[in-house]
């Protein structure tokens, strides 16, 4: 670790939901920058006087830049850390942008038992996460992998089912899904490099303290 990369704490961001709220929460423990926008052009935030940089930068690329420790720490999604499954400190558990993983099917082709859906198609964000909950129940599936409207699978017929995160369930309901097997609770989590957690040790274990007080 160079000479300028010790001196500084970097800190990834992800942009949308977790974005606003994340930076509420470090400003409340006097952690800010000027211009600390997701809608900045700028990708990196600096503040000089408190040798802090923020790195601004889309959702899933967060546990990335933090395992090769291009970041110190970072905010991500329990979702996106258990999917990526990448090495780094789960550092804790910031109690904010909750949601969950969940299974959803059609309610107008809604089967009786959970174990009917084995061996049909899955549609999700979250391959790896659908399948660790489906083996521990004994069921192949066939998980097909979505980047957008994952709603949309089972509407024309791609899949029997979906995995996906869920907030309030609005979107379900709006296209006739029905939430059918609870998977686990998301919220978001502040992550470290190994590295830099041993080298920053002092300054990152203060902020984490000072983040306990206000959760």
């Amino acid at each position: 670790m160079s000479a300028e990369n010790m001196e500084y704490l970097t800190i990834a961001l992800p942009k949308g939901k977790v974005f606003g709220k994340a930076v509420q929460l470090f400003e409340k423990i006097g952690y800010t920058a000027e211009g600390l926008s997701d809608k900045s052009r700028k990708l990196i935030i600096t503040n000089e006087e408190q040798k802090i940089r923020f790195i601004i930068t889309k959702t899933a690329d967060v546990p990335v830049y933090v395992e090769y420790g291009a970041a110190d720490i970072g905010v991500i999604g329990k979702d996106v850390l258990m999917e990526t499954d990448k090495d780094v400190y789960e550092l804790l558990d910031l109690n904010i942008a909750k949601c969950h993983l969940m299974m959803a099917v059609p309610k107008d082709k809604k089967r009786a038992n959970l174990l009917d859906y084995a061996n049909t198609r899955v549609a999700t964000k979250f391959p790896h996460i659908a399948a660790a909950f489906f083996n521990s129940k004994g069921m192949q599936m066939e998980y097909i992998k979505l980047h957008g409207s994952i709603e949309l699978g089972p509407i024309v017929g791609l899949s029997e089912s979906i995995v996906d995160i869920v907030e309030t369930g609005t979107t379900l309901r709006e296209n006739n899904l029905e939430e059918y097997a609870f998977i686990v609770d998301a919220t978001a989590r502040l992550i470290a490099n190994r590295v830099s957690f041993k080298m920053k040790f002092e300054r990152i274990n203060k902020l984490l303290a000072d983040l306990r007080k206000i959760i």
